[in-house]
């Protein structure tokens, strides 16, 4: 059962962000498509509470209410960032909206660094969220297998903190391209200016 609920909240979650941003863009419907963006963290709200019955009621813990918290924390830590790069490219799409700037060089890599301190805190809300379950289930026995992912949240956290690390050390280099472009672009009107 646990496993359908996951799958139903996630679905929610991105049915919410389209109906809110197709409201908004599409329908120009201003303050109910910021109504139903408000609504996303109900889902984790509808999770949370879903998995702790679910322990309460005499289940044993699987590696199910373990991605339930893996959801809940990365859905607080990450939920902001995807609806604001969502908003953008809806925005830009059908509302004439700046087009979403693809970032190169350091402004890539500290983007990196706050992927990092945004996945230490999806990392801190799952462990905590473990934590209050086993705290209120109060049984080793029904919730060992959520102990079992401290390993994974760990090795997350890792990879995340090499991939910053190797994006500081050897920046996201501008595509070949778009420097031409570029070059292009700002040689025209000094071309256009000699006599």
């Amino acid at each position: 059962m646990i496993i359908a609920i996951i799958i139903g909240c996630e679905v929610g979650f991105w049915v919410l962000i389209v109906l809110g941003l197709v409201a908004r863009y599409v329908l120009g419907l201003k303050k109910t498509g910021l109504t139903l963006l408000a609504m996303t963290p109900i889902v984790d709200i509808i999770l949370l509470v879903t998995a702790a019955m679910d322990l309460i009621s005499g289940a044993t813990a699987t590696i199910f209410h373990g991605i339930a918290a893996i959801y809940l924390g990365f859905s607080v830590a990450y939920g902001h960032k995807m609806i604001t790069r969502a908003d953008l490219h809806f925005a830009h799409r059908f509302a004439k909206g700046s087009a979403p700037i693809k970032l190169y060089g350091p402004r890539y890599a500290v983007e990196c660094w706050k992927d990092v301190a945004r996945t230490g805190l999806a990392v801190t809300v799952a462990l905590g969220t473990i934590w209050l379950l086993t705290l209120v289930v109060d049984s080793s026995d029904r919730t060992s297998a959520l102990n079992e992912l401290n390993s994974i949240f760990l090795l997350v956290f890792c990879l995340e903190v090499v991939w910053a690390l190797g994006y500081t050390l050897w920046p996201k280099k501008l595509p070949t391209s778009t420097r031409l472009v570029n070059v292009d672009v700002e040689t025209t009107p000094a071309q256009q200016t000699k006599p």
